[in-house]
């Protein structure tokens, strides 16, 4: 019995539980298709290829598949002679089937004012952005149009979802078949989805990525204690959803290297393993990629080549662009050679047409075929948990598969069908029957008749046709009609037209026949007999070159390193030490550093195998500290939506690529204070961190250093400033705030005494550590009576306020801030630039350390960060400071403030070796960081700083270049976008922020 035979005996008793629910407008016709393809090349998987191979399938699924499989006799059979099968493609990121995603229409600063909670109505969660009770099998509906542009990229599966939200729901594994929902549907919960982004949500919070973060963490205490304690929520429909689906594979869109780490670690920090889908730049970090252990998603959309021919147009573009575009198609290859799983998507690009050509790309630049192969089918379908449905042409599994002209990724290779589910579905008809070879004319006329070798040559798609001579004539099949030009000279003007039609029985050579005219112009009838096989030449498919790439940069900009410094045994010699310490300056002396540490200060001193800088004539200080920045933060410095917010932490967002790192070790700075902004009144935790250049986010980060979190009072909090749209949110008046910091340190006190099986409140958690004194406040603050305000709450709740930053009234209350304990880090002469400012003066600074405070100055501007040690040079000028003193505000005082004065701030043995070599007095407008050391580690140096330059200047250069010769063999072309920098204030809102366009010398240079 046949193998179709024996199958259909084992379905038989199934048939009637397999009837349709569906009524019939006619006459009921089932049908049972049973085809077999045979004399294929059979891939079955990306491991397993056989040869001479039959496939056979029934009822939409496979039944058999290998050499030497018996036919049913009832099977439709396909000779696929010279051809190749594989199992179709399946797409695990796709919104294939589902609605349009409406655009955001309003929401914070929109035109209705402010939306404090979901508009969404229901027992759904608080915040609109979680969609977790959304499931994508309730939303399908196939689409025929975007189904067939898929299929002719050889899918036959995809995951859909619906983009939308924080939280996404879950997607549904569907086919791309025409038939109907029901049948297309092959699993309608199979995954969980998330994003840092809050899609068409029109609630104000969250507004930035920070906000995004917390409140996926929150949902994640939130479900686990709705788990436990449902009655006291009620019905939540997004929690209860969030909990079932939990079962299901975890994808979260990152869509950037650095989102990847962080979404990681919210996995981490919840016990889940997210599948991530990136957007093409994680390569550049692959180590740090490799290290979450994750399964990736990554699209194939390679930014198209800047058209540079206008210089005044090309130089507005970064570096880092120009190598993007030349590195981005070696993403795929990087991870395979990283051992890092990952699947392919169509996701992202411009066009569906463009996958299989971007795929073959990414081979050139070095992708294995086995491992393309696999990512696009084995590895989605096992991540997926269906690789017993799909994924290779294993008997049992459904009847999805391409048939080809050549093996899959070959650039000439035709797809020629798609089955999907047993659907048949043509992608092209030309070349199906592999007409190449020689063959001989034989032209009839009037009893005579003339023979014209030919040979046909080409791809069974596109034929060419050559006589004897070796003359190029021309050819066209269209099914089973064929036209012929055979030209019998050179200069084309004897020819010989000809039109018939082809005829072949299946395993019988082709017959051609027709009519036309020959060389003279006389009708003739003709035919062409079959006389050899057409033979490729070895060499005739060509493999391109792997493709020639420039070298990685870390961070990927172009000052970025391509190799990390390390860390030295460095002396210093014959220096100025600034030590701010009691020895106070020491001239001609110098410092030793081993393994990042300050271990000898003195004269003479030994070198050994250290490396001797010599600093005759020059300046060694410690490190500068900025006590107040906002460099190096991603998408947003402030949550401005809601009163408090101290479940935000700047941590969760730093952005190690921000160029403004390089450029403040440049000015001397080695760390700076991280601070949320000051949009209202308690606002995010902020993060020290020193200034490793080339670094990972965690590795930037200070290490074992006291929590701080920031505090706003005055205009930016009660919103006098922000128009008059915004007269909704509490507080509005300065009375107001105070009235919210009671409220927020009641709340916590009840908080803390509500025992262990509490609802974990994230906000609440970080004021709770203020009072336990284990975080600690950085206040804005500029009006005395507003600070006065702020220290009577604190002695109310039994909080000390540690530093109050800008504080330019500080002069007028600087006794009670040191009775209280709290210290001050203020600007240097910034005055008038609002109304609250207005008493400023410059000698603040100075008034305030008489009276005993530590006092910092700081910059909360990239830009006057480079220029620190001239902000605390001000106080000499305007108040005779004491030059020492005036130093250690960038120095030693920010570092008691921030709590790490045991660890840098001043020259001493013990001490971490962050020091700055300069040209000439520290406080003078002269003097230049000539080399930046954090930790033993050069970061800056003067000299290297030309060699970059001109590193810049060639890279610049030879990818302008590239990108010329790509304009030049037609390629598409992008027009050049200036570079884009975000570069934050106290008071900036995402989406509102200043965006700062800078040409690409000013961004590198």
């Amino acid at each position: 019995m046949t193998v179709c035979g024996v199958i259909g005996l084992l379905l038989a008793g199934t048939r009637v539980s397999a009837q349709e629910t569906w009524p019939v407008n006619g006459v009921a016709e089932p049908r049972e298709g049973c085809y077999a393809f045979t004399h294929a090349t059979l891939v079955k998987d990306a491991k397993t290829t056989l040869s001479n191979a039959t496939l056979v399938i029934r009822d939409g699924r496979i039944v058999a598949a290998g050499a030497g499989v018996a036919v049913p006799e009832d099977a439709v059979v396909i000779d696929c002679t010279g051809k190749y099968i594989y199992p179709s493609f399946l797409d695990i990121y796709s919104d294939y089937g589902m609605p349009a995603v409406p655009p955001r229409v309003s929401g914070s600063r929109s035109s209705s004012g402010p939306q404090f909670l979901s508009a969404t109505k229901g027992a759904y969660n608080w915040n609109q952005a979680i969609k977790s009770e959304v499931n994508a099998v309730e939303l399908f509906g196939t689409d025929e149009n975007k189904a067939k542009a898929l299929r002719e990229q050889g899918f036959g599966t995809v995951l859909t979802h619906r983009e939308d939200g924080i939280a996404r729901g879950t997607g549904a594994l569907v086919s791309l078949s025409s038939e109907r929902e029901n049948k297309a549907v092959l699993r309608g919960r199979i995954s969980a989805h998330y994003s840092f982004s809050k899609g068409s949500s029109t609630q104000d919070y969250p507004s930035s990525l920070m906000g995004t973060i917390a409140l996926l963490r929150q949902q994640y205490l939130d479900a686990q204690w709705y788990k436990s304690k449902p009655a006291a929520e009620g019905l939540n429909m997004s929690l209860q959803a969030w909990n079932d689906n939990q079962q299901y594979v975890q994808i979260f869109e990152a869509n950037d290297k650095w989102n990847a780490l962080r979404a990681d670690k919210i996995g981490d920090e919840f016990g889940v393993q997210y599948v991530i889908k990136g957007n093409g730049t994680e390569y550049q970090r692959i180590t740090e990629m490799a290290a979450t252990k994750a399964t990736f998603i990554l699209p194939l959309n390679f930014p198209q080549a800047i058209d540079v021919e206008d210089p005044n147009d090309a130089r507005f573009v970064a570096l880092a662009d120009m190598k993007h575009w030349e590195m981005a198609p070696s993403a795929p290859g990087a991870f395979e050679k990283a051992n890092i799983p990952f699947c392919l998507t169509a996701a992202d690009l411009r066009d569906t047409k463009q996958f299989l050509a971007n795929l073959r790309k990414a081979l050139q630049y070095g992708l294995s075929e086995q491992k393309a192969l696999e990512a696009l089918t084995q590895t989605p379908a096992t991540l997926l948990k269906v690789y017993d449905q799909v994924g290779s042409l294993d008997a049992g599994k459904l009847a999805n598969f391409l048939i080809t002209s050549g093996p899959v990724f070959a650039e000439k290779t035709v797809f020629f069908q798609n089955w999907v589910q047993g659907n048949q579905y043509i992608l092209k008809t030309e070349g199906w029957t592999d007409l190449r070879g020689s063959y001989n004319i034989v032209l009839t006329k009037a009893g005579s008749t003339a023979t014209y070798p030919v040979e046909v040559k080409g791809t069974p798609a596109a034929l060419s046709i050559v006589n004897k001579d070796t003359i190029p004539g021309k050819i066209e099949v269209e099914g089973q009609l064929v036209s012929l030009i055979i030209n019998l000279t050179k200069d084309n003007k004897r020819q010989i037209r000809l039109s018939g039609a082809i005829s072949q029985a299946p395993g019988i050579t082709p017959e051609w026949s027709g009519t036309g005219l020959d060389d003279k112009g006389q009708p003739v009838n003709w035919k062409a007999t079959f006389t050899k096989a057409f033979v490729a030449k070895a060499d005739s498919v060509k493999k391109k070159e792997p493709a020639d790439i420039g070298k990685m940069y870390y961070p990927f900009s172009g000052y970025g390193y391509e190799t990390l410094p390390q860390q030295e045994d460095i002396l210093i010699r014959n220096a100025t030490v600034w030590t701010n310490e009691q020895e106070g300056k020491l001239e001609g002396t110098d410092v030793l550093v081993r393994k990042g540490k300050i271990v000898q200060i003195g004269k003479g001193l030994s070198a050994g195998k250290a490396r001797v800088i010599d600093g005759t004539g020059k300046h060694l200080t410690p490190g500068l500290l900025d006590e107040h920045s906002h460099i190096a933060i991603s998408r947003g410095v402030n949550e401005g939506t809601q009163s408090v917010t101290s479940e935000v932490r700047i941590a969760d967002v730093i952005n190690p690529d921000d160029v403004n790192i390089y450029r403040q070790l440049s000015g001397g700075v080695t760390s700076s204070h991280l601070l949320h902004g000051s949009a209202n009144t308690i606002g995010g935790q902020s993060q020290l961190i020193k200034l490793r250049w080339g670094a990972n986010a965690e590795q930037l980060k200070f290490g074992d250093w006291d929590g701080f979190i920031k505090f706003a009072l005055g205009e930016n909090v009660k919103q006098s400033n922000w128009g008059d749209r915004q007269r909704t949110r509490f507080p509005q008046t300065r009375m107001g705030v105070e009235q919210v910091l009671a409220d927020a340190f009641t709340r916590a006190r009840d908080y803390e005494k509500a025992g262990p099986n509490k609802r974990r409140d994230l906000e609440l958690d970080a004021l709770v550590e203020i009072l336990n004194k284990k975080r600690f406040i950085t206040c804005h603050s500029y009006v005395q009576s507003e600070i006065n305000m702020l220290l009577k709450i604190g002695d109310r709740f039994g909080f000390t306020v540690n530093t109050f930053t800008h504080i330019l009234e500080g002069y007028k209350v600087a006794d009670k801030m040191k009775a209280h304990g709290a210290g001050a880090s203020t600007f240097a002469d910034w005055w008038a630039y609002k109304m609250e400012v207005i008493d400023a003066i410059p000698q603040n600074a100075s008034l305030m350390q008489r009276v005993g405070l530590t006092v910092a100055i700081n910059s909360d501007d990239a830009e006057m960060a480079r220029r620190l040690n001239q902000e605390a040079a001000k106080s000499v000028k305007y108040a005779g400071m004491d030059e020492e003193d005036a130093l250690k505000m960038v120095t030693l005082n920010p570092a008691k403030l921030l709590h790490v004065a045991d660890r840098i701030g001043s020259i001493k043995t013990g001490k971490d070796a962050d020091l700055v070599l300069w040209s000439d007095h520290p406080l003078s407008i002269y003097a230049k960081a000539e080399k930046t050391i954090v930790d033993g580690i050069v970061y800056f140096d003067m000299e290297k700083d030309l060699e970059l330059r001109a590193r810049i200047a060639a890279e610049r250069n030879r990818l302008m270049g590239k990108m010329l010769g790509e304009k030049k063999k037609g390629a598409p072309t992008q027009r050049p976008v200036p570079s884009r920098e975000e570069i934050y204030h106290c008071e900036d809102l995402q989406g509102g922020h200043q965006h700062h366009i800078l040409q690409d010398l000013e961004q590198e240079g």
